[in-house]
């Protein structure tokens, strides 16, 4: 057994439910397994896991459903009793019903002296621990009544849950909760990762994710493609490095153009997080009343108010640029939008600047677009929910309507190219305050201008990101975190990852 720390140590694939309950099957063949023994290392691996958290002077409560899942759980609970440890175990279905694997299970459990007990809901507080082998993969629409009543009151007894193969409730393949979930402390998933857990309102309910391979898993790798992998933050590593000889023209110029009357904080925050992100040159086109307060700020970016012709001599001096933290929505807005947007040199657009590109749809594939929910919504003629139901799904058709690399916000992070689609592992919920993104699009350009490829300049930009917002919560708490402290982190996290 191993445990996915927040920060991974290489891009992990991951996996739609469907991959892993037909390449398990291959993957113990290749191994030379019966799918029991995968059953029983399962239940033993989710067992220690208990004993690792919370030890063995626990009074234990196994909830089991039908099915695989279930079967799990009954190997815990045979586990627990081998042990001496205080364990009751209620089945949510009947024992009559289970078949194969799972009915075997249970008769291995009542051959180790377990017994199943009557489902008394009241009592689910009593218990230290909670393990959660109700629902598996398999689940497909909304949870029945009857298992939501009891999802509810295990969450409302706040007890320590830890779930098996994924917290119940949730859609394995897209993160999203169909209708009520377990509120997990920890998760122990299996064989493969499945790309549910990591995005999308799973960062709520997963709580601390592990894996075990089973033995088996490097077998189901070999023969299970994946188009999505969990990015981690051995990306920042690279960023440290540089020549001896570097000078300020060869470590990258970049543009960023934005603030209008009243947002001119988005473009300044944009443009020290370009900075600080290690860019040789750094130039800001903006409304004339923002420079003042530009050069006071940041005196090592070069600002100019954004006239046609310091447009045009911006243009073609800089490497790559950004467009949209803070442009507004008025007449010169869209101008600049025109302007900028159809040049040929690699780009970021952000904020405004995707409420133009809603409005005349194009594609380009010297693009970086980085919309949260609303913006990408609005890019899709859709709704905010149906984004959030499948941001997988969404994030591809962004990419494929729009081009280029695509940078889908929010918790799990997406970014989508044509070679695939990366979930960023680190990030926080003290990020959502404004001006987080005009941070992320000074980042992200200043990787893009300084040589990265359009999906490593996004990939790194968002990792870094995130880090920094992570650094800066363990070190001062998440209430309050600002942009400015993400910015502030940033270098620290670059030499420091």
């Amino acid at each position: 057994m191993s445990h996915i720390a927040p920060f991974v140590s290489h891009p992990q694939p991951l996996f739609r439910a469907q991959q892993v309950k037909k390449g398990e099957v291959d993957a113990a063949k290749l191994a030379g397994f019966e799918m029991y023994s995968l059953m029983q290392s399962a239940g033993e691996a989710v067992f220690n896991l208990v004993i690792d958290q919370y030890g063995r002077e626990i009074t234990l409560l196994i909830l089991c459903g039908g099915g695989n899942n279930g079967g799990d759980g009954y190997i815990v609970g045979q586990r627990a009793i081998q042990s001496g440890i205080n364990v009751t175990l209620w089945a949510l279905v009947s024992p009559d019903k289970l078949t194969d694997d799972a009915k075997r299970a249970y008769h291995d459990f009542v051959l180790a002296g377990g017994q199943v007990k009557p489902v008394k809901l009241e009592q689910i507080g009593h218990y230290d621990v909670v393990v959660d082998a109700l629902l598996g993969t398999g689940l497909s629409g909304t949870v029945r009544d009857e298992m939501r009543i009891v999802i509810e009151k295990v969450n409302d007894a706040h007890v320590a849950t830890v779930s098996v193969d994924l917290p119940s409730g949730l859609c394995s393949d897209t993160g999203s909760v169909l209708g009520c979930c377990i509120q997990a402390a920890h998760t122990m998933t299996f064989i493969g990762i499945k790309q549910g857990l990591v995005t999308g309102q799973a960062r709520a309910f997963v709580g601390d994710l592990h894996f075990s391979g089973l033995a088996v898993h490097q077998h189901f790798e070999r023969i299970q493609n994946t188009k999505v992998w969990w990015d981690s933050a051995h990306l920042i590593q690279a960023l440290r490095q540089r020549s001896p000889c570097a000078h300020k023209g060869s470590q990258g110029k970049a543009l960023l153009v934005g603030g209008d009357y009243g947002l001119g904080g988005a473009v300044l925050i944009a443009a020290h997080a370009c900075l600080k992100s290690g860019a040789g040159l750094t130039a800001c086109l903006t409304q004339e009343k923002n420079m003042i307060a530009g050069l006071v700020a940041t005196p090592e970016v070069m600002f100019s108010h954004w006239s046609e012709d310091n447009c045009q001599q911006r243009l073609a001096w800089c490497d790559a640029f950004a467009l949209g933290p803070g442009l507004g929505r008025e007449s010169h807005s869209k101008q600049l939008f025109d302007f900028f947007s159809s040049t040929t040199l690699p780009k970021v657009l952000d904020a405004d600047a995707l409420h133009f590109l809603a409005i005349q749809p194009n594609y380009d594939d010297q693009r970086i677009i980085t919309p949260h929910p609303g913006e990408a919504a609005k890019l899709l003629d859709c709704t905010v929910t149906e984004i959030e139901q499948n941001r997988y799904r969404s994030v591809v058709k962004l990419q494929q309507c729009y081009g280029g690399v695509v940078v889908l916000k929010g918790a799990g992070t997406l970014v989508c190219s044509e070679h695939g689609t990366y979930v960023c592992s680190a990030g926080n919920a003290g990020m959502a305050t404004g001006g987080m993104g005009d941070a992320l699009t000074g980042v992200i350009v200043s990787l893009l201008a300084q040589g990265r490829s359009l999906e490593m300049a996004a990939r790194k930009g968002v990792m870094l990101h995130s880090c920094a917002a992570d650094y800066n919560v363990a070190t001062y708490g998440l209430i309050g975190l600002c942009a400015s402290d993400v910015v502030n982190s940033i270098r620290h996290v670059i030499h420091h990852t």
